[in-house]
């Protein structure tokens, strides 16, 4: 079942990427440390996003994610899931539209009854000359990076209890921007730093933590680790490669697990020593 909320505004591109194709270690998932949780993934058909619906389904969650414009993923991961004897739904909502949020958040709850995890990796990267850059893609970089965070935690948070955890995915770039023309991504995801330490207050007396995970250059159809680009990345992290997919979403695992009540309010980045 796909659940389509109502969107007046355009579709965009979400942070959803391709997978890695390295392959990663079988993960052995006796324990399942999520079992009877239910988990809201913000950007979640293809790339990061897709990793960390699939981590969180084999560590035991019902996942629900959104997505835009990529259908055809959409429901391959939603069937894979749930064909394993998983539940999961693809929710197609538009990150830069409020009202869709809030009705992805609630198609979430209406079709499982709860809502224990939230994970925001929507997200959208413009990089132009200063001169070049257009105020419409100024825009849509804090609608869609840092206003639709603060949308979805403000609608999740209502039905949260003790125990909740939410995610934010920010950028190492938030602390390295190595090149010109990308001053307004970073300025979004430093937003995110701050916002991550206020909600912690807010959200901390509940029982509620909240995270920001900085990924570094990660291999995506966003950013792939081939390429131009990709050659001049590698040299500046000490680990020498890019990352894996697999490798965020097992921090992410560990972050809105049990083990991981005392950490909130963080900035915890994953980069392979870019910003070392």
């Amino acid at each position: 079942m796909t659940v389509y909320p109502r969107s007046s505004a355009k579709p965009i591109l979400d942070s959803d990427n391709k997978a890695a194709r390295l392959e990663f270690l079988e993960i052995d998932m006796t324990t399942q440390h999520l079992s009877g949780k239910v988990a809201l993934i913000q950007g979640g058909s293809r790339g990061i996003g897709a990793a960390i619906v699939k981590r969180l389904a084999a560590e035991g969650a019902t996942v629900a994610f959104t997505y835009v414009s990529s259908t055809a993923k959409a429901e391959e991961l939603q069937n894979s899931i749930t064909s394993a004897g998983g539940k999961a739904l693809a929710i197609k909502a538009d990150s830069a539209d409020a009202v869709a949020i809030r009705n992805a958040v609630n198609a979430t709850v209406e079709a499982f009854g709860r809502l224990d995890i939230l994970v925001n990796n929507a997200g959208v990267l413009a990089i132009a000359p200063l001169e070049d850059f257009k105020l419409e893609d100024f825009d849509q970089t804090l609608a869609i990076n840092v206003r639709s965070v603060f949308i979805a935690t403000q609608e999740a948070a209502k039905h949260m209890t003790e125990g909740g955890r939410i995610i934010n995915i920010g950028s190492t770039n938030a602390e390295r921007m190595p090149f010109a023309g990308g001053g307004p991504y970073a300025m979004s995801k430093s937003a995110l730093v701050g916002l991550t330490k206020g909600l912690a207050r807010d959200l901390g007396p509940r029982g509620i933590t909240i995270n920001n995970v900085q990924p570094g250059p990660v291999d995506t159809d966003m950013n792939p680790a081939s390429g131009d680009f990709a050659e001049s990345l590698i040299p500046l992290m000490a680990v020498g490669r890019y990352g894996k997919v697999e490798e965020i979403a097992s921090f992410v695992a560990y972050l809105v697990g049990p083990e991981a009540g005392y950490i909130t309010g963080a900035s915890l980045t994953i980069d392979g020593g870019f910003g070392a």
